[in-house]
């Protein structure tokens, strides 16, 4: 698939410390969840966050919120996103991530197999998209995209699965717990923005596997997180790779949703 239509996206300047929102808090299917974009946008886009937050903060990090609002209203398309809160304000801490000690491994392994585990998450996204629908101007939105960061690219990934009948399009960014078997029952077109963290065999072997439309890349200067929480803004490579990778996925989308 060809690169980026420069066309596609008006990115605003991104700011690197103290980012307002442009967005609000909502209850959707009792899970607190950020909501952004015009209320007259047609489509939608589902955002998986990463399961994590800095010891000092709770919440959504700036960086995701702020990929939120430039996914909502940076391309020609506009698009109602929401970013709902999975772990209930009990997310893993970041310092774990990439995981440095035995502890931290140990940490991770059993949040990934407890509050992260996928059986535990797939099924509430029906739910959510059903009581998304109804903030929509025409009763339900035309489409739906997903999107996952880390952990999420796992869960747009099962969610896209040969089952799929709610999501027209999917973008991993950074994605963890990348299995190339995953990607042959992908039903929809799929971007995956891998950053150089991820293992390059399973990201190559990952895209070889994907059976629909696709763009595999990976953002060989960046490290895990750039799109999200671990964004350093006021490095000047990392925010222009920060820009162009969410460029690269509302490109995606705005072809194939």
């Amino acid at each position: 698939m060809s690169g980026v239509n420069k066309a596609c996206c008006s990115i605003p300047p991104i700011v690197a410390k103290g980012y307002q929102a442009k967005g609000e808090y909502k209850t959707i299917n009792g899970l607190k969840t950020y909501v952004t974009g015009p209320e007259s946008a047609t489509k939608a886009i589902l955002v998986i966050y990463e399961p994590h937050h800095r010891p000092d903060i709770f919440g959504f990090f700036d960086q995701t919120i702020q990929g939120a609002d430039i996914l909502a209203t940076a391309s020609e398309q506009k698009y109602r996103v929401f970013i709902p809160d999975f772990f209930q304000g009990e997310p893993a801490d970041i310092t774990w991530f990439p995981p440095q000690t035995e502890e931290h491994k140990q940490k991770l392994g059993k949040f990934f197999q407890t509050k992260a585990a996928p059986p535990e998450n797939l099924p509430k996204i029906p739910s959510i998209v059903s009581e998304a629908n109804k903030l929509a101007a025409g009763g339900g939105f035309q489409s739906w995209s997903i999107l996952g960061y880390c952990w999420g690219g796992k869960i747009a990934t099962l969610a896209s699965n040969q089952d799929n009948k709610v999501f027209k399009a999917a973008v991993q960014c950074h994605p963890a717990m990348l299995d190339p078997n995953d990607a042959k029952s992908v039903n929809v077109p799929m971007a995956v923005l891998a950053s150089k963290d991820e293992n390059p065999k399973d990201v190559e072997a990952f895209g070889a596997n994907l059976t629909q439309a696709n763009y595999v890349e990976t953002f060989s200067t960046q490290i895990h997180g750039w799109m999200a929480a671990r964004s350093n803004l006021e490095d000047d490579e990392v925010r222009k790779e920060y820009e162009r990778g969410y460029r690269t996925a509302l490109d995606f989308l705005q072809k194939h949703a």
